[in-house]
């Protein structure tokens, strides 16, 4: 177990670091480029393969606990030591991050981004696949904000040369955004750091705030708090999102909605609830107020860009709900509440499956069309993809009543036990406030579900047969589309009907960590 964890972390930059070197002669297939995308497979497989085994060693008895744990000295005259493990939290979101790089990979190989070396194009992926799984197994301050940083590098090079138009423009603003939000975020850590006298993320909750002055937790919130949620991304630091994935390919748009974003809501929960419990306390208020109008704001963004006429771009539109959906799980987090938390950590995973989903399908439209944008994929009456493309209209619709909380499927568990998180917050904080935040987030659902379904109507509905941006036959799903997209459809029907999977893991480590420490 203990190697397991090491390995999913260090594997990926091996892999990267043989991505570059010629393919040996007997591996070569039809062409170098082949023989590299088969090896980001290869690697982005047995790291997947080596989560599920970590998952299976996991000791359910016990998800409150860390375990594969490694402890070694790194910096001593900072007391920074090399930390690794996974608990209840953190074990869905390796899996996840895992599943997610394998299939984006899988995906690549047959429907590769046009763009400079495929070499590149795979230790970039690599890379920012170590990033990410780091994130979530690091127990030290500042090995995680190493691991947060690492991640901006092969994102930015991902959208700026293998994106489409406008790419760096929206490169650009995602790397100054991000490395603004953490050039403060690092103070933050600092402080927390230097005022308790150790960067151990496990004894930094388990002591509760106890060692750290109200004064420090508080400045320690808004200074990580913005980092954070730069990342998530919170309204109003959001704007950076929408131009990232409208010009990123789709494998990038995939892993930014997928598992980047989710790398900000982590934070809130591993650092800040249990670490400044009083400067949470305090901040709760006015981060509930963000959640709750990034969820109308989200949905009222994705209503215009739905709008016949208005030349809505269809993975923006699907980026701007992000903005909706993660407003959620910043309202659960800022409840509180064992409710709440749990609400937030389920609504994580069910967006990166649903989201992710939803991008395949779009960058699958933008590939068959030749465009993204909703009006041209509506034509006149309607692009008819029920009639042109069964199988792709029926995923599509899948994906969009999963997004809107469909009950039955991943996405309605976490909006519900968030809102009802929201409905009796934790003692101490305004219950009046929340019950607003708890009204304007019930009404942000049924704004989410208008939107969806008009889109649903405008791509999927209409006459087949009808005058059209693009007439004639349309290739439905390919074989290579269904094996990358299966899984994630099927883990959303999964999710939806066996909730206990997921909230077995989370509950009893979120009850531990808003306790102080304690089981």
């Amino acid at each position: 177990m203990q190697f397991l964890l090491a390995f999913l972390v260090a594997a990926p930059l091996l892999g990267a670091a043989a991505a570059l070197l010629p393919p040996p002669p007997g591996l070569r297939g039809r062409s170098p480029e082949q023989a590299v995308l088969r090896h980001g497979v290869t690697v982005t497989g047995v790291i997947l393969a080596a989560a599920i085994a970590l998952t299976l060693g996991f000791d359910h008895d016990a998800p409150s606990r860390f375990q594969a744990t490694t402890d070694i000295s790194w910096i001593q005259a900072l007391n920074v030591r090399i930390h690794l493990g996974v608990d209840g939290i953190s074990l869905p979101l390796l899996l996840m991050t895992a599943l997610l790089f394998f299939l984006c990979a899988l995906y690549s190989y047959f429907k590769l981004p046009e763009g400079p070396s495929p070499k590149a194009f795979v230790a970039l992926l690599l890379v920012l696949e170590s990033g990410t799984l780091a994130t979530f197994a690091v127990l030290d301050l500042l090995l995680f904000f190493l691991a947060f940083e690492m991640v901006l590098i092969p994102m930015y090079f991902l959208i700026a040369r293998w994106g489409g138009a406008q790419r760096q423009a929206a490169a650009w603003k995602f790397i100054l955004y991000t490395l603004l939000g953490s050039v403060v975020m690092l103070l933050g850590l600092l402080l927390i750091g230097l005022n308790s006298g150790t960067f151990d993320m496990v004894a930094l909750a388990s002591d509760n705030g106890r060692g750290l002055t109200r004064t420090t937790q508080l400045l320690a919130v808004l200074a990580i708090g913005i980092g954070l949620a730069v990342k998530t991304p919170m309204w109003p630091l959001h704007s950076w999102l929408p131009d990232a994935h409208t010009a990123a390919p789709t494998v990038g748009s995939v892993l930014l909605a997928g598992v980047l974003l989710k790398m900000g809501t982590y934070g809130f929960v591993r650092i800040l609830l249990p670490v400044t419990p009083d400067g949470m306390h305090t901040l709760a208020p006015y981060l509930g107020a963000f959640a709750a109008v990034g969820i109308v704001y989200g949905s009222l963004a994705c209503l215009a860009l739905a709008r016949k006429g208005n030349k809505g771009d269809l993975k923006r539109l699907i980026a701007y709900s992000s903005v909706g959906h993660m407003g959620f799980v910043l309202l659960g987090i800022a409840s509180m509440t064992p409710t709440g938390v749990n609400g937030a950590l389920f609504a994580n995973i069910a967006h990166g499956l649903i989201t992710g989903l939803l991008f395949f399908l779009v960058g699958a439209l933008k590939d068959r069309y030749g465009t993204a944008d909703l009006d041209t994929l509506a034509g006149a009456t309607g692009a008819a993809l029920y009639g042109r493309a069964p199988r792709l209209g029926a995923l599509l619709a899948f994906a969009a009543v999963a997004s809107l909380g469909l009950p039955g499927l991943a996405g309605f568990w976490g909006e519900m036990l968030a809102l009802f998180g929201a409905f009796d917050p934790a003692e101490g904080l305004s219950r009046p406030a929340f019950l607003t935040y708890t009204a304007i987030g019930a009404f942000g659902t049924l704004l989410t579900a208008a939107y969806l379904l008009i889109v649903v109507r405008r791509v999927c509905m209409g006459d087949p047969k009808a005058e059209s941006a693009a007439p004639g036959a349309l290739a439905d799903v390919q074989r290579y589309e269904f094996a990358a997209w299966t899984p994630l459809a099927a883990l959303t029907v999964l999710a939806g009907l066996w909730p206990a999977v997921l909230l077995g893991l989370t509950d009893p480590a979120v009850q531990k960590l808003l306790a102080g420490g304690n089981s």
